[in-house]
């Protein structure tokens, strides 16, 4: 079962991306800043990381480049959960070194497939959002 931490300062968006992914069989840990998302993504390497780039003690960006130092999350795939418009979203995930974005508000029948695109075995991690 694919281990996705859901760093999200929203309670109520945080708990819809978890219902959404157990719901399909995914297992969901959840932390509300960046600073628990780093210590939860180094205390357990989760196989998938989606990030709310607007977070109360420290930007996307800057939580995206702690993780990409640190040899067990170089190659974490980090996607974005932005409510950005779609042309901003694009340039900033990029910028930042995140492997695509989906995004807000998340479509609840598709979200789940669009997670399991970023993990499927092979693919090519590019800048996707369906």
């Amino acid at each position: 079962m694919p281990d996705i931490l859901v760093v999200e300062d929203n309670p109520d968006n945080a708990e819809l991306a978890r219902r959404v992914l157990t719901a399909r069989g995914f297992s969901v840990r959840h932390a509300p800043d960046a600073e628990s998302g780093l210590q939860m993504a180094l205390d357990q390497t989760p196989d998938l990381i989606l990030l709310d780039l607007g977070l109360p003690d420290a930007d996307g960006q800057t939580l995206v480049n702690w993780m990409r130092r640190l040899p067990t999350l170089a190659h974490t795939p980090i996607v974005a959960c932005t409510a950005w418009p779609e042309e901003t979203a694009q340039r900033m995930v990029a910028a930042y070194g995140c492997n695509g974005y989906i995004p807000k508000p998340i479509n609840v029948a598709r979200f789940a497939d669009q997670i399991a695109g970023y993990l499927r075995e092979g693919q090519p991690l590019s800048l996707i959002h369906i």
